[in-house]
């Protein structure tokens, strides 16, 4: 973001004038004279400065997701920055699909700018998008024929077409009959982690791998996204052992809503990991915020085959891992746990699964990890 320091006056007391006897005209010197012009330029950028200022904060599209038609249940990622002051004004989001639609849900109009006046949010597809920096007290309306021009409580507007196929858009993969978004973008999660698409991919079985691999010195993670809010009910997840990841690596499966920044976005995790210490349990179910004693459980987990899942209902959500894949009551109970306090309601989130690395660890990564999902399921 481009700023403007402060331009400095000139002392014009020193400026001196000779005259010459046969013109009898004012006749300035060479430093005189430049810095007349210097001050010419100041006068001249600092009126351009004035008129940025005048013109007040915009709006920066700096990821747009692809431009799709009646795709109502397919999600993708919307970012982008306020350039100028924006203190105490709020963002509102829109996708064009015959009307504007209020993104990314009704409950939650407005999107967060972060301090860096940066802003991030999930939206359902359109043919274009819309960005509306308004005053507080602004109520959105849930659907538009034409985006509202800029004036009165709307300080600025910005639109765009969604992107064509290869611009910028995400890569995505096919599991379990249902597609999933790569992450490539870095991420703070566990400490600064990059993210490589190519470490996930799926085998000619169908299973989904997920990995951390060696990159320029350091290590790339893995992270995966389903492109839907399914919202209540079971989440399933068959993998293979996870009982060789080094202690440094941390395998997770949780909900997400950039939404949901006053629910803690949403998110609920099975975690498989001990954190860098070989001696603590590798696993544990988690409602975010974590730090509050009774929304963590650890256990231990084994070898094997082994599956995870979790019922979420209103008010209530129950964490199941048992032995094998089929978590019908029959196999074996490796650990439960029912939630009833601090458990989000549904909003535009969706299930994700990464692979990276804790950069707190006493213990750090040494080779390369890889864990294995063989199956994912969802059932309302």
């Amino acid at each position: 973001m481009a700023s403007f320091a402060p331009w400095r006056r000139r002392d014009s007391s020193r400026r001196f004038i000779q005259r010459d006897a046969r013109m009898h005209a004012p006749v300035f010197p060479k430093e005189s004279a430049r810095q007349a012009v210097l001050l010419f330029l100041c006068c001249y950028l600092g009126a351009c400065h004035f008129q940025h200022r005048m013109s007040g904060p915009s709006i920066e599209f700096t990821r747009i997701p692809p431009a799709a038609e009646g795709a109502p249940d397919k999600l993708d990622i919307i970012e982008g920055r306020v350039i100028g002051g924006h203190t105490k004004l709020q963002l509102v989001l829109y996708a064009k699909t015959g009307k504007w639609w209020i993104q990314p849900i009704v409950s939650d109009p407005f999107t967060v700018i972060r301090p860096d006046a940066a802003w991030t949010n999930s939206t359902h597809l359109g043919t274009e998008y819309a960005a509306l920096l308004v005053e507080p007290g602004f109520h959105p309306t849930t659907t538009l024929d034409e985006i509202p021009k800029q004036g009165g409580s709307v300080v600025a507007v910005a639109r765009v077409r969604g992107s064509a196929a290869g611009l910028g858009i995400s890569k995505t993969l096919q599991f379990s009959r249902y597609e999933w978004r790569i992450r490539e973008a870095p991420s703070s999660r566990g400490g600064n982690n990059n993210y490589d698409p190519s470490n996930a991919w799926t085998d000619p079985g169908g299973a989904l791998h997920l990995r951390i691999a060696r990159a320029s010195g350091d290590w790339s993670c893995s992270e995966v996204t389903l492109t839907r809010s399914l919202g209540y009910g079971t989440y399933s997840f068959v993998v293979r052992d996870t009982s060789q990841l080094e202690p440094a690596a941390v395998f997770t499966i949780f909900t997400w809503d950039y939404a949901g920044a006053a629910s803690s976005n949403r998110e609920m995790d099975i975690e498989v990991s001990r954190w860098g210490d070989p001696s603590i349990k590798n696993a544990q179910y988690v409602l975010q915020p974590f730090y509050v004693p009774e929304n963590t459980l650890r256990f231990s987990l084994p070898s094997g085959v082994l599956t995870h899942s979790f019922r979420w209902e209103p008010g209530r959500v129950t964490f199941r891992t048992v032995r094998g894949t089929h978590p019908d009551g029959k196999t074996p109970l490796l650990a439960e746990h029912v939630f009833t306090s601090g458990v989000p309601s549904h909003g535009i989130e969706s299930v994700r699964m990464n692979l990276y690395v804790f950069r707190g660890a006493k213990e750090a990564l040494r080779n390369e990890n890889e864990v294995v999902i063989e199956k994912f399921e969802y059932l309302p």
